[in-house]
């Protein structure tokens, strides 16, 4: 109940108001008590002035002093305010015992008091003493010098305790009927006070909510109706801000979701704190949660620590090259810095593992390159430098030498004229050649037509079966028959005498496919992979006496996939060999 600053406010004007009244009532209890005392004693003191009680002394000497001296009193019953609260006695001086009174009914709570014991010394007792629940008055009244009589005067206060009583009924009342207006007045100051103060609790919960609808403007102009204009005011510059921030967020989180390299950020105590997709998927198999800047670069070799970058201040930002599951990446390293202050350290993964084996491709085909021509050339030259000498007249010999050189540039020739096939096929891989309409059974019996010579020569059989009608399709006449060539006549060289060749066609689907089909020699299952690689050949001396370069599968590999198809080998090492050939039918 009282955390509603509403019920504290009427819980503060109660508490007011009951301080206020409880002070004002005892004020006023208090001021009565003492009137009413003091004006006593003053009554007390002008009635028995020293002419009175001297006239008293002198009735005491009279023949009925007593009668005499409680006429005299008597005659002032008015002054002395004697009623029905209030009453005299006549006391005998050494005993206290009562003598006369104006109420008899009273006597008997006369005692001893501390004024009357004053009295039987002789002195006037006038003592005031507000704790006792009543008043009195003892006067001594001597005869030749000795106290004689008392006039004892004693009020019961009764009268004092109406008053009061009806002054507490009176304060009572007022209390409870300002206890009434102030829980009204409170309630309504509170509810002025809390209603805005409640609608701002409402709004900032809102805020913290998200949501941020436009608050109304206070007309009030005091310190509340500003505040809620300033809050106002603070939830739409707020608003304004978020949406700013959240588009910011939206763009970088866009930039790091589509970045081709990955990202890592790590704090100051190593901890990854966010990474993108890319770097998620060069670093599959990691657990992120538990990945740490030190452990991770020292397993992946990066030769680096965290306090590399935090404590040593590099002009550049350091880069590292590694080989991490089966990938090439380069790796940058930045601090990133808040407020002037290392906050953390960022990484950056490019993957150039396709520059690396595009450089390593181009290294390890210059070098095959050179190596092709280097042979044919020193045998060129040394043939040559043999044919010089004055002293040789053997025309035998001389012509043998000039048949070698011939069939050494003869080959180098092919070397040269594949090369140029390949680079021709690379330029012209989006080239759009005008496709010729072709029957796929008459292509395949026209390679057997031309292979037939060089087959006979090894005895070796070369039959063609199509599986299903192919439906004469557009496609280029003149690459399509190079490459079906260029497999046959592979398996016409590592097939040995008296083999067999088979060729297979036929439609799957949108496809055409050829196989060529040989029991040759084989191909081990470690050297399929590197089959279409330029220049490579698993026996290469036994490939140059055949007359090969290492150029054909990777030419027949690329004019296939320039047409939009594939070449695949199956093979088993001293079983056979075969090669499919799949091209779309347009």
């Amino acid at each position: 109940m009282f955390k509603s600053i509403q019920y504290k406010i009427v819980s503060v004007f109660v508490l007011l108001t009951l301080s206020l009244i409880t002070i004002v009532g005892s004020f006023m209890v208090v001021n009565i008590v003492n009137f009413y005392n003091e004006e006593f004693f003053v009554m007390m003191d002008k009635v028995f002035n020293e002419k009175f009680v001297y006239d008293l002394n002198q009735l005491a000497k009279s023949e009925e002093p007593l009668k005499s001296v409680e006429s005299a009193v008597s005659s002032y019953i008015g002054p002395l305010g004697i009623d029905t609260y209030r009453f005299y006695s006549i006391l005998d001086a050494k005993t206290g015992n009562v003598l006369l009174s104006s109420d008899p009914s009273k006597v008997s709570g006369i005692n001893k008091t501390d004024n009357i014991i004053m009295a039987m010394s002789g002195k006037t007792g006038n003592i005031i003493n507000n704790d006792k629940n009543y008043m009195d008055y003892a006067v001594p009244v001597n005869l030749d010098g000795n106290n004689r009589y008392i006039v004892y005067i004693k009020d019961t206060k009764e009268e004092l305790n109406s008053i009061t009583n009806n002054v507490l009924v009176i304060v009572i009342e007022s209390l409870l009927l300002a206890i009434l207006v102030s829980v009204i007045i409170g309630y309504l100051l509170g509810k002025t006070i809390s209603v805005p103060i409640i609608n701002l609790t409402k709004r900032a919960e809102r805020l913290a909510a998200g949501e941020f609808d436009v608050m109304e403007i206070s007309k009030e102009n005091d310190e509340i109706g500003r505040l809620s204009n300033s809050f106002g005011y603070m939830s739409e510059e707020l608003k304004k801000t978020i949406i700013e921030v959240n588009e910011e967020k939206t763009k970088i989180e866009t930039i790091l979701l589509n970045m081709t390299d990955g990202i890592l950020a790590f704090d100051l105590s190593g901890k990854l704190i966010l990474s993108n997709p890319e770097a998620q998927k060069f670093m599959s198999g990691e657990d992120f949660d538990t990945i740490t800047f030190d452990e991770f670069f020292k397993k992946i070799e990066a030769n680096i620590t965290l306090g590399d970058l935090i404590y040593i201040k590099n002009e550049a930002s350091p880069e590292r090259l590694v080989n991490y599951n089966d990938r090439y990446l380069k790796l940058n390293y930045a601090t990133i810095e808040t407020d002037n202050k290392i906050s953390g350290v960022l990484v950056v993964m490019h993957d150039i593992t396709n520059q690396e084996k595009l450089e390593l491709s181009r290294r390890e085909f210059v070098s095959n390159v050179s190596h092709e021509l280097r042979t044919p050339l020193t045998t060129v030259k040394s043939y040559a430098e043999t044919l010089m000498d004055e002293s040789m007249n053997d025309k035998d010999l001389q012509s043998r030498f000039l048949s070698v050189i011939i069939k050494e540039a003869d080959r180098m020739t092919r070397i040269v004229k594949d090369l140029l096939t390949l680079s021709k096929l690379d330029e012209a891989q989006n080239e759009v050649i005008e496709p010729d309409d072709i029957n796929l059974q008459v292509l395949l019996d026209g390679v057997i037509e031309k292979m037939y010579i060089t087959a006979k020569k090894k005895n070796q059989e070369i039959t063609y079966k199509p599986i299903n009608e192919v439906p004469v399709f557009k496609s280029n006449r003149d690459k399509l028959e190079q490459v079906i060539i260029n497999i046959v006549s592979n398996a016409i060289k590592y097939t040995s005498d008296g083999g067999k060749i088979d060729l297979v066609s036929g439609k799957l689907y949108n496809d055409a496919f050829v196989k060529v089909i040989d029991n040759g020699i084989g191909i081990p299952k470690e050297n399929i992979p590197r089959l279409f690689e330029r220049f490579y050949r698993i026996d290469k001396a036994r490939s140059r006496d055949t007359g090969g370069t290492g150029l054909g599968l990777a030419i027949s590999k690329q004019i296939i996939e320039n047409i939009g198809g594939t070449i695949t080998i199956n093979s088993e090492f001293g079983k056979g060999t075969e090669v499919i050939i799949t091209f779309p039918i347009l």
